[in-house]
């Protein structure tokens, strides 16, 4: 892993009216087979993956995830973008402020069998 941590952040808008200010603090290569994790200020923790042929951009989202205090939602834009978001446990009503501020909505929450079950092809008999 090579760290390229900015000393100041680059600041930049982001939102729907782009009034949130986002900063970059950096970036970090990972070689094949590294892993970083990502820790919350409640401890909740986020891994990321790095292999040969790309990235585990999330651990599993019904189990690891989860267990960490996290709960994965495909979301999707007014502008038919999806996105793949992490809630922390507890945080859902600001979640659900963000989204309706964004104009956003969830098409489904991916931290159950259930919701995942829902994404999974039907059988074609």
């Amino acid at each position: 892993m090579k760290p390229a941590l900015r000393d100041t952040p680059r600041i930049f808008a982001v939102g729907r009216q782009g009034h949130i200010a986002m900063k970059d603090c950096g970036q970090l290569l990972l070689e094949a087979d590294e892993q970083v994790t990502l820790v919350t200020e409640m401890g909740g923790q986020y891994d990321v993956a790095r292999k040969s042929w790309g990235f585990y951009a999330t651990p599993s989202l019904n189990g690891r995830l989860r267990d960490q205090g996290l709960r994965a939602a495909l979301v999707r834009n007014r502008q038919g973008r999806y996105y793949l978001l992490l809630v922390e446990e507890g945080h859902e009503e600001e979640f659900h402020r963000y989204l309706s501020e964004e104009e956003q909505e969830v098409v489904c929450w991916m931290d159950n069998d259930e919701g995942l079950a829902a994404l999974a092809p039907r059988d074609r008999d």
